[in-house]
């Protein structure tokens, strides 16, 4: 993880989902594309993955036409393969084929020798009442350090 290049992050897969487990996978793109990615111009929003005859898509992931890229741009919400090993694709199925189970995005990266990654997670969707003990842990973490802080200075 050392020396990563993060380009877009998908917070809101961490607030909707569970993540049980993480991997990460190459992803098949275009000269324009990886251009645009190493701009920035990617969003994570609402995208997710699927296997489909032992490959792996991701869809719905917007990476904006390159900006000096005229009649070869690509499209932007195209549908990309991911690149996984045989036997991660094998236990990905297992897991997505049981309730609940999704691949979510979390992050686009560069590697220090200039790979385009993806980090997916398999994940399990969070109920309202999940989310709402989250945030309240999290607002009871913030008070607590507030008051540490307050008293360390008083």
């Amino acid at each position: 993880m050392s020396q990563q290049k993060v380009v877009a992050t998908n917070r809101k897969a961490r607030h909707d989902y569970h993540i049980e487990e993480t991997f990460e996978a190459g992803i098949v793109l275009t000269g324009t594309e990886v251009k645009s990615i190493r701009e920035g111009r990617l969003n994570l929003k609402d995208s997710f993955a699927r296997i489909e005859d032992g490959e792996v898509f991701l869809y719905n992931m917007h990476v904006s036409p390159y900006s000096h890229g005229n009649r070869w741009n690509h499209e932007p919400t195209r549908t990309r393969k991911l690149l996984l090993h045989r036997s991660e694709i094998r236990r990905l199925v297992g897991k997505v084929q049981q309730q609940g189970f999704t691949l979510v995005p979390l992050r686009v990266y560069f590697t220090p020798r200039g790979r385009a990654k993806v980090e997916i997670a398999l994940a399990r969707g969070k109920k309202l009442w999940d989310k709402r003990r989250d945030i309240a842990k999290r607002e009871a973490r913030r008070e607590a350090e507030r008051a540490i802080k307050e008293r360390r200075y008083a």
